[in-house]
């Protein structure tokens, strides 16, 4: 299979049996480390509008998802997040303040590493895009996840994988290391 539209349901399977899942994100918090109240207001941001139904089913899913990093049998993660996604301000400052504090709590678990593009380091590999590598307990059970305007799209083919590889690595290299990523993460926090 090069590229499928999988269920939710399967999304979560596939992130749960992983051996290790990598987020590049540049333009918002990943998934996995949002707090409620940020969650919410991505979700209000949606285009077209979601009822609010409909915004506190996914919220509610998008939680239940971190089991991945808080159950009995937790995933390591590695998350990369552009300094830019961590200056926006969903749900105004207060929320903002509790999401990166609650990023910086979660960065100092050893299952947990968080790292982050500062704007210093100019353009970057995959600029723009958000990106979740899934490594399976083989590599040929690799899957990337990848957010799309009208939903998201897996990819599992092997040559696809390999360029996704490369990309996540180029992209690691730009980042800080995770103690100067804790380091801008609080001088963030102080400035708002």
């Amino acid at each position: 299979m090069c590229l499928a539209i999988r269920s939710t349901s399967a999304r979560l399977g596939n992130a749960s049996s992983s051996k290790r899942l990598r987020a590049g994100i540049t333009a918002h918090i990943p998934g996995l480390l949002q707090i409620h109240d940020h969650a919410r207001e991505v979700f209000r941001q949606v285009v077209p509008d979601l009822s609010p139904p409909e915004v506190e089913h996914r919220l509610s899913f998008r939680i239940k998802r971190q089991v991945v990093l808080f159950g009995e049998r937790s995933v390591p993660y590695e998350a990369i997040i552009h300094e830019a996604a961590l200056r926006v301000q969903f749900g105004g400052v207060a929320v903002t303040k509790r999401q990166l504090q609650h990023i910086l709590e979660i960065s100092e678990r050893d299952d947990v590493q968080v790292r982050v593009i500062p704007f210093s380091a100019g353009a970057h590999p995959g600029s723009g895009q958000s990106i979740l590598y899934a490594e399976g307990p083989v590599p040929q059970l690799d899957t990337v996840h990848l957010d799309q305007s009208h939903g998201a799209a897996l990819i599992s083919a092997e040559a696809q994988l390999a360029k996704y590889r490369l990309l996540m690595a180029r992209t690691q290299d730009r980042t800080l290391p995770p103690s100067a990523s804790r380091d801008l993460i609080h001088s963030i926090v102080h400035d708002l």
